[in-house]
Order: C-alpha cells, then sequence, then structure tokens
C-alpha cells in the first residue's frame, strides 16, 4: 500500500462552475476517502469533466472551495496540488522513448539521474512496460502508449490520480483488459483515485463508490451494488444496467400500479396520476399463459450467448426480458411475463423521484 502522503483525502464544498449563462456544476459536495477509487459518471455536458478540471486547477470554480488533503488548493497552480493527470488522449511526447515519456515528470523536478533511472524501471515495471522503454510512441500500440500515460503519472507519487475517460480509445477487448490492470494497479498503490468516465461498466467494475451527475447535479453517491439495487430516482436507474431497467407508464393507487388494463402489485403505495414502474429484465420473468403479471406480443429475440432478451410489446411500453439460452418463442407470439413484486420500483413521472 502508498504511504498516507499518497492516500489524500479530496473535498468539494459547494463547488459551481458556470461558462457565461451554462451552469456546468451546481451546489456540488463531495467527499472522496484516503485512498478510494471514486469514478465520477455521467453523460457528455453532465459536468463530470469539468469537475476533474477544477480539482486539477486548469478552471477555477465560479463558488465553492475544493481539498486535498486538509489543505485547501482552490487557488493554488495546478503543479503545487500533488497530483497525476491520465488524459484519453495519453499526451505523450512523440520525439522521446517510452523511458524518457516516463522519466520527463521527474526530469522536469531536476531529480539526480540514477534515481529518475531506478524510479522509471520500477514504474515501467508496475505496467509491464520494461521491455519496451527504448521504442517511441509510434512503434507502440494503444494499449501500450496507454500503458505508458499511466506509468508516467505513477512515477510521480501524487496523493492524487485523476482520470479522464483514460480507456475510451480502446477497443472493447483491450479495455476490458485495462481495466483489470487498473483496478490491480490501484488496489496494490493505494492511490486515491478520481475517475471520470460515461461507461457504466467501467463505473461498476472499478469504483469502491460511484458518484453519478446530470446537469451539474449530484444524483446519487454510493457502491455499484447500492446504485444498481436501490437507485435514487429515475435517472439513476436507467442510466445505470445493461440492458436498461424497463419502465412501464400508468397510475399509482394504493398498492397498486395501474397500466393498460391491468393491475400490478407494488411493495409501495401511494396516490399519483402519472407514475412510472421500474423492473430490471433480469428480475422478469417468461411463465405459463395466463399465469403471468401481464401478457404481450413477442416483439423480438436476441440471443445473447448464455441468455436470451425477449422484447415484448405491452401497451405503449416494451418490455426486455432476460430468459434461458434456449427460449424457442418467435416474433408475434403471445406471452405472458412475470414482474416479481418485491423488485419492483415506482417513479413520479413528472419530478423523477423514488416513491418509497
Amino acid at each position: 500500500m502508498g504511504t498516507d502522503s499518497q492516500r489524500a483525502s479530496v473535498r468539494f464544498d459547494n463547488v459551481e462552475k458556470s461558462f457565461g449563462a451554462v451552469q456546468v456544476l451546481e451546489k456540488f459536495n463531495l467527499m472522496v476517502d484516503p485512498g478510494e477509487f471514486l469514478v465520477l459518471l455521467g453523460a457528455s455536458g453532465s459536468g463530470k469533466t469539468t469537475a476533474l478540471r477544477v480539482l486539477s486547477g486548469l478552471e477555477m470554480p465560479s463558488a465553492g472551495r475544493v481539498s486535498i488533503g486538509n489543505r485547501d488548493v482552490t487557488d493554488i497552480l495546478p503543479k503545487y496540488r500533488d497530483i497525476s493527470m491520465v488524459f484519453q488522449s495519453y499526451a505523450l511526447y512523440p520525439h522521446k522513448t517510452v523511458a524518457e515519456n516516463i522519466g520527463f515528470p521527474l526530469k522536469v523536478r531536476k531529480v539526480e539521474k540514477s534515481v529518475i533511472e531506478g524510479a522509471i524501471l520500477d514504474a515501467a515495471r508496475q505496467v509491464q512496460l520494461d521491455k519496451l522503454l527504448a521504442r517511441y510512441p509510434r512503434e507502440l500500440s494503444g494499449g501500450q502508449k496507454q500503458r505508458v500515460a499511466l506509468a508516467r503519472a505513477i512515477i510521480r507519487r501524487p496523493s492524487v490520480f485523476l482520470m479522464d475517460e483514460p480507456l475510451s480509445n480502446l477497443d472493447a477487448k483491450l479495455r476490458g483488459h485495462m481495466r483489470a490492470e487498473l483496478k490491480h494497479m490501484q488496489g496494490t498503490l493505494g492511490t486515491t483515485t478520481i475517475y471520470v468516465t460515461h461507461d457504466q461498466i467501467e463505473a461498476m467494475t472499478l469504483a469502491h463508490r460511484v458518484a453519478i451527475l446530470e446537469k451539474g447535479k449530484l444524483q446519487q453517491l454510493a457502491t455499484p451494488a447500492e446504485i444498481y439495487n436501490n437507485p435514487a430516482n429515475l435517472f439513476v436507474a436507467q442510466f445505470i444496467g445493461s440492458p436498461p431497467m424497463n419502465v412501464v407508464h400508468g397510475s399509482l393507487d394504493g398498492h397498486q400500479f395501474l397500466t393498460n388494463g391491468a393491475k400490478v402489485d407494488t411493495p409501495v403505495g401511494g396516490k399519483v396520476d402519472k407514475a412510472i414502474l421500474g423492473v430490471r429484465p433480469e428480475d422478469c420473468s417468461i411463465t405459463a399463459p395466463s399465469k403471468g403479471t401481464l401478457s404481450g406480443k413477442i416483439y423480438t429475440t436476441e440471443l445473447i450467448g448464455d441468455h436470451t432478451l425477449v422484447t415484448v410489446v405491452w401497451g405503449a411500453d416494451q418490455i426486455v426480458v432476460t430468459a434461458s439460452k434456449d427460449f424457442d418463442g418467435k416474433q408475434g407470439d403471445n406471452i405472458d411475463v412475470t414482474l416479481p413484486r418485491d423488485n419492483l420500483f415506482v417513479f413520479d413521472a413528472a419530478t423523477g423521484h423514488r416513491i418509497r
């Protein structure tokens, strides 16, 4: 594990950021624990990269304060904040070798040559680049370039790593491999890491906790499991999960959700004229005729490998059900679907708030 100087906490206190009339961050409060891997997740324009840039000092907040460790860094230049950034573009120097790229942060600090050489080898070994130190960036694959950028960040032993979509330029297979590498590396080094992505699978697999942003506001901050099983609102519920959560439109009357002529028992009660019922595809099941919660026609079936996704038309909505890989229903078949009462979520359609 890293030393305590390499495991700083990070805090945003009521941080706001506007570009002209556009408010990109609104009353943003976040506390990141020392040694934590925190993922900022959101679609483009949600404010996640702006939050990272404010923390790094590349942008000044319009209001609020930022702290690293117990030091307020809001007015401190980026180079004095003890952070390392890794971008999706890698930002390598084309005319420097892998070794020179990795060692550059120490060279700038005028560290002794013998110390730099040892540190380069150490950082390169951690990302399995020790055999490629004499190569130039043009001779490397995307994944190797990404590892050079990581080694260059590691060599400084910062108190915080900031990563902005570092895997988005890689193909799917390599991305999966690099995810595992990153997670292992962060676990070994123990350095506090704040990682920005729009990819929910990256967020769910890498993070100790995920902070979901939308339109500059923090929607939920929790562990991946908590966000998946207990979403705070409709936005979070639909953003996390692949395939996404099913949503059915109707109204809530007591403990019954009324939709397209059917009544579905719900774990929550209330009176909401325009409500949305949410249920995950893997919690739904295909049932014998007239035994299900609702009946519809098959719209499509997709064999994914170890399971089949069955899309069923239900009134104006569609419901996706995870079925077994040998499911043999055809497009247009009538089918019954069971929705389990305990796994249903109900939201207010107007506000997106979850009804509890």
